[in-house]
């Protein structure tokens, strides 16, 4: 009798056993993603296969010979042309809020006019990309998506307006005499939006770079953008 219930006892535990065992598996499964439990699960496979398509894809394209590097980084070169005028731009106003001191060849008048400017040339710029640029380029481009799940290129322009109204608002009070310019507050004013616009100007020019345009396009559609 005692025989039997030992007999018993172990059956009972190896049968526990199994499906502890058969979880460890499904578990493995899942995480090397041959099982997927449910929809979020599939969405890291998907992301995962995806992600491995595009590294082949990549692996497969051909050397681009030097006329046709050319033409693709055309629109990069054009934008690293005006974002260079921007750069120079905010160094100059920000190195004089860190000296506390206008550069000695600017008077008042015409400090407060090239940060105005600045607002100006910086507003066209993106009003032209929006209008003009963005749309073309996000028939293919994911990166230049407009809309309520916009790019980060997008959702970047509007974090940068959004320092830059404040800004150019204090510029046109110091300029029509109602308030007073500090160096002091100027500085606060471009700390705000310093560091996504500088972020900006880099990454969208390397966005419109050569190696990722050949993604989406072909050398006669670059011949043809707008830029």
């Amino acid at each position: 009798m005692a025989e039997l219930k030992q007999e018993e006892i172990c059956e009972e535990v190896e049968r526990l056993a199994r499906p502890a065992e058969s979880e460890a598996e499904s578990e493995a499964e899942i995480l090397n993603g041959e099982k997927c439990p449910d929809v979020e699960g599939k969405k890291i496979v998907e992301e995962k296969e995806k992600k491995e398509e595009v590294e082949k894809e990549e692996v497969k394209l051909p050397k681009l010979s030097a006329s046709e590097f050319r033409t693709y980084n055309s629109m990069a070169e054009h934008m690293e042309y005006f974002h260079n005028h921007f750069r120079q731009s905010w160094t100059l106003l920000y190195t004089a809020c860190e000296n506390n001191k206008r550069p000695q060849n600017l008077s008042l008048k015409q400090f407060l006019s090239t940060g105005l400017q600045f607002c100006s040339h910086l507003s066209t710029h993106h009003s032209i990309e929006e209008q003009h640029i963005f749309p073309i380029l996000a028939q293919k481009m994911p990166e230049f998506k407009n809309g309520k799940n916009a790019a980060e290129l997008l959702r970047q322009h509007k974090e940068i307006h959004k320092g830059m109204d404040e800004f150019e608002a204090y510029l046109e009070r110091c300029r029509s005499g109602e308030t007073e310019l500090q160096l002091s507050v100027l500085k606060g004013k471009m700390d705000s939006w310093g560091t996504v616009l500088w972020a900006h100007l880099e990454q969208e020019v390397k966005t419109l770079g050569a190696e990722n345009m050949r993604r989406y396009w072909t050398v006669e559609e670059m011949r043809r953008m707008p830029m």
